[in-house]
């Protein structure tokens, strides 16, 4: 599925969305799923496999997006992040990326686009381990996703915060905050005015912590 910042403007009306600016694009494929993926590329036309990471799959023509295939565990309980390790296609597998849950998919001219539920790509974008300017560009797509959310998503990503343990709740409030306090980023989300909002964001989840 499509995973990462090019997510909250698909989930836009209309798919027009100008939230996020990004060179590139991210397509979780899941573990068991890495195979067919891998077969399936060798009839993709347009894209070419990047010599110094294979895992990057680069336009030949300028004006389409660079493509990065990354790894999601489906099953079982969240693992480390590892390296699938492959000749064709290695796959670093991120941890956090098992909170993606499918959502509906788009159909975007005629083309069905698989994207997560917004809950889980929230989730996984304040837990994220990337420190300075990658840091910050994580937690302000959080910021864009929260902003196509619905009641029913944060209803969602409270269950699934709850089902957290104790380290990786603090670091989501921990991810919050910072997201509150960051300066506004060229071609990205404000979070300015937006701070009352992500003040709600936090009481909820604080009132989770209060609740044990």
């Amino acid at each position: 599925m499509i995973a990462g910042s090019e997510v909250p403007n698909l989930l836009e009306p209309d798919a027009r969305s100008t939230l996020i600016v990004s060179k590139d694009l991210d397509i979780a494929v899941p573990v068991e799923r890495h195979a067919a993926v891998k077969a399936r590329l060798r009839e993709v036309q347009g894209l070419r496999r990047s010599e110094e990471e294979p895992s990057v799959w680069l336009p030949l023509e300028a004006e389409l997006l660079e493509v990065n295939y990354i790894g999601m565990q489906t099953r079982g309980e969240p693992a480390e992040t590892y390296v699938l390790e492959d000749s064709e296609l290695p796959l670093l597998v991120f941890a956090n990326l098992s909170l993606l849950r499918p959502g509906k998919p788009l159909d975007i001219e005629g083309l069905t686009v698989p994207v997560p539920r917004p809950a889980g790509l929230l989730l996984e974008k304040l837990l994220t381990d990337r420190s300075g300017e990658k840091g910050d560009r994580d937690l302000l797509v959080a910021l864009a996703v929260l902003l196509v959310s619905g009641s029913s998503d944060l209803e969602e990503l409270e269950t699934q915060y709850r089902g957290l343990s104790a380290e990786p709740r603090f670091t989501t409030r921990s991810g919050l905050s910072a997201l509150s306090l960051l300066e506004p980023r060229v071609q990205m989300p404000d979070p300015t005015p937006h701070r009352a909002l992500l003040a709600r964001l936090m009481a909820r989840l604080e009132n989770v912590e209060q609740e044990r």
